[in-house]
């Protein structure tokens, strides 16, 4: 593997992923049931950092936040902010396009019950800190969720306990790289209200004030 690689058509790093990956492409032969490569603008001044395909959305799909719960509020946001040519995102193939925003994961495979161990997460850091370092400079990070948030600090070499994990909170972790935190948008969070529409969006009115003042 090249040391710029950011993806692995057929990554084996972690026994346990590569197995249910096996038994979900038995059980539904027409999912993608793969590592989930990033998607988005290349050169884009947003990365958005997930934690991990989702059984019926991503690993579906094989494509980050799409056709699962967690994506109808993320690309509705997206399109709403300008990032988005289309406030839904149904399939790979549906011709929706990022402008300025790139949508990757922690972890690239599907983890059972959506909880990879610390193990599978360090495997696939690897991953992340490359499409850090390929992506623009200066450079605003959306994590969605602790997991998320973790993973790009220690793709970065930054000890977790420098910068804690807090929704709308900002992290200026240096003049190349700022992280925004969100509550992950999963079905759980937004039907027990920890996260509602209101509180996504004025992250993402921060997100966007943060990008335009970059370009």
């Amino acid at each position: 593997m090249k040391a710029t690689a950011v993806h692995e058509a057929d990554c084996r790093r972690c026994e346990r992923l590569v197995a249910l990956r096996v038994q979900v492409k038995t059980d539904y032969p027409d999912y993608h049931a793969a590592p989930v490569a990033a998607f988005g603008d290349q050169q884009a001044r947003l990365l958005i950092v997930g934690l991990a395909p989702g059984l019926h959305g991503a690993n579906a799909s094989g494509r980050p936040f799409t056709g699962d719960a967690a994506g109808v509020l993320l690309y509705q946001t997206l399109y709403d902010f300008g990032f988005s040519s289309q406030p839904r995102s149904g399939h790979r193939h549906d011709g929706l396009e990022l402008t300025g925003c790139r949508i990757t994961n922690a972890v690239k495979c599907l983890p059972p019950k959506n909880k990879p161990t610390g193990a599978e997460i360090r495997n696939c850091n690897r991953y992340l800190a490359n499409e850090i370092g390929q992506l623009p400079r200066p450079l605003i990070m959306l994590a969605l969720g602790r997991i998320a948030h973790d993973a790009v600090l220690t793709s970065l070499g930054i000890r977790k306990t420098a910068h804690g994990f807090a929704h709308a909170a900002i992290h200026a972790l240096d003049a190349r790289y700022t992280l925004i935190d969100s509550y992950h948008c999963s079905r759980y969070n937004i039907n027990t209200g920890r996260l509602t529409a209101a509180m996504f969006r004025d992250v993402f009115k921060r997100i966007r004030k943060l990008v335009d003042c970059t370009a």
